[in-house]
């Protein structure tokens, strides 16, 4: 082998080694390219589905929430609702207690005959009527034969008392609306309400 000979067998090691290394780093990228392609396409659909859990996670909250706020405005309703049908039966009630403390109120007179026929079902004769102040002159005009005892206070009507003070029976608007207010209330709702 010629000088020459050497130099062309150095020149092809050479191209041959350069053409191997350029072959290799070739492959060497393709193969980093393709397995950045993987891990950009996993991180891709991993980015989706954290995105898509996310989005459904917000949705349920969302959800959640308007629950939450829908059912807290109807409490807030009814509360509204209670507080104000609170004020109609309180305002009701004074109605009626004004009502029975006015000394001119129409049927007023009946209204205690009717008392005391009640009363001398429960009562004995010797029982005393112990009169309210505003109705103490019509109750003297209707007791008979009973003894018209000290006043007492209340909105009108009268109390029956033994002679010794062992019993006595109420008679006076203000027990007899409280009694009626609280036995009735189940009526008086439906009647104001509906």
């Amino acid at each position: 082998m010629t000088e020459g000979d050497d130099t062309m067998t150095l020149e092809t090691l050479a191209k041959d080694i350069a053409a191997s290394a350029e072959a290799q780093a070739k492959a060497m990228i393709k193969e980093a390219k393709a397995e950045a392609k993987t891990i950009v396409g996993e991180a891709e659909a991993k980015a989706t589905s954290i995105r898509d859990e996310a989005q459904s996670r917000a949705e349920r909250e969302a959800q959640q929430i308007s629950q939450e706020m829908v059912a807290s405005a109807r409490q807030g309703n009814q509360k509204e609702l209670l507080i104000a049908r609170r004020g109609v039966l309180d305002a009701t009630y004074d109605a009626a207690k004004s009502q029975l403390a006015d000394p001119g109120m129409k049927g007023r007179a009946t209204l205690l005959k009717t008392l005391l026929k009640r009363a001398d079902g429960v009562s004995g004769k010797d029982f005393v009527i112990r009169p309210v102040s505003v109705d103490a002159a019509a109750l003297k005009k209707e007791a008979g034969s009973r003894t018209i005892g000290d006043e007492i206070d209340g909105l009108g009507g009268f109390m029956m008392e033994a002679a010794d003070g062992s019993v006595s029976f109420d008679f006076r608007f203000d027990s007899l609306l409280d009694r009626t207010w609280t036995e009735e209330r189940a009526a008086i709702n439906e009647t104001l309400f509906g």
